[in-house]
């Protein structure tokens, strides 16, 4: 197989970390144009960006009577925009956030989508506005590649444990703001108000995206305050108990992040990585699932199987 077109391929934080920077500032300049333009769905699932199969993208954003995709190629390292009535345009992925900033603008201007956008980063401290940031300019076309493969395996389990769930759920979906790839279920009933306190993000945001119970998974690629690629569980509200419940071996409930930890590379490095992320991502729910109350009966049913019906009694 080519290396680089490995299933799980290696994704060291410290040999990509100022990739990783440039590319989140990239993906917020993107999904606020999503952001923008989108009518406001409920806790906040009309701005991620999802997998593509070739990187990233928009999925269809309305402009007037037309629509508008973007989407970050991972293969040939563009970003790509067309339009319902035929027009594409394209720019190379290797330059400041600066002139990232300013080269949207001017692409999308060109396929004539009118659109102001917030010119500040999100859910990052001490952000300098898009339009100044020539501080983040690194690119590693091989390091994204892989970022995006590891994308696209999480994706796909998620996609299958997401079909277990009969209750409100939303899609798997990649958050611009925080860098993570998540699915969350919902248990049905509200939660208490959200503290709010996010870096540069607004609590009504946030108390709206927590404004019922959720159960909550996905993968990260990490941060200066945890420097490895993991994937994550975490329940909001935590019930009582909930960080004692026995999980998959190599998993752990990190105090500081207030969740449970898997890391990446014991799910690539095991025998059965599919099994492996499915039996934490599983273990987790139904560790907040039973912590919390939650009427499992109703809620859950068999992991979804392509071409065969649901069946129900």
């Amino acid at each position: 197989m080519d290396r680089n077109n490995t299933p799980w391929p290696e994704l060291p934080f410290e040999a990509w970390k100022t990739t990783l920077a440039t590319l989140q500032l990239w993906t917020q300049i993107i999904g606020k144009v999503r952001l923008s333009l989108t009518p406001w769905i409920n806790h906040s699932w009309q701005v991620p960006l999802y997998v593509s199969a070739r990187g990233l993208g928009t999925s269809p954003i309305p402009f007037g009577r037309e629509i508008v995709e973007v989407e970050f190629d991972f293969i040939s390292h563009q970003l790509r925009a067309r339009t319902s009535r035929g027009d594409e345009r394209a720019l190379a992925l290797a330059q400041s956030v600066a002139e990232f900033y300013a080269r949207v603008v001017d692409l999308l201007s060109g396929l004539g989508v009118s659109v102001a956008i917030s010119p500040h980063p999100c859910e990052l401290p001490a952000p300098l506005p898009f339009a100044e940031d020539r501080v983040h300019s690194a690119y590693d076309p091989e390091a994204t590649h892989r970022f995006w493969r590891v994308l696209l395996q999480a994706d796909r389990v998620l996609k299958l444990f997401r079909s277990g769930f009969l209750g409100k759920v939303s899609p798997v979906h990649f958050f611009w703001g925080s860098f993570d790839l998540a699915v969350t279920r919902f248990s049905g009933r509200r939660a208490p108000l959200h503290p709010g306190g996010i870096p540069h993000l607004s609590d009504a945001v946030t108390r709206e995206a927590y404004s019922h119970e959720v159960s909550s998974a996905g993968f990260w690629p990490g941060g200066e305050s945890f420097p490895r690629a993991a994937f994550y569980s975490y329940a909001w509200p935590e019930p009582p108990g909930f960080r004692d419940r026995p999980v998959t071996d190599g998993a752990c409930y990190d105090t500081a992040l207030g969740e449970f930890i898997l890391p990446y590379d014991a799910v690539r490095e095991a025998r059965d990585p599919d099994l492996t992320l499915l039996d934490f991502l599983t273990r987790t729910y139904a560790a907040a699932a039973d912590a919390g109350h939650w009427d499992r009966a109703a809620l859950e049913c068999a992991l979804g199987v392509p071409g065969r019906v649901r069946p129900v009694n």
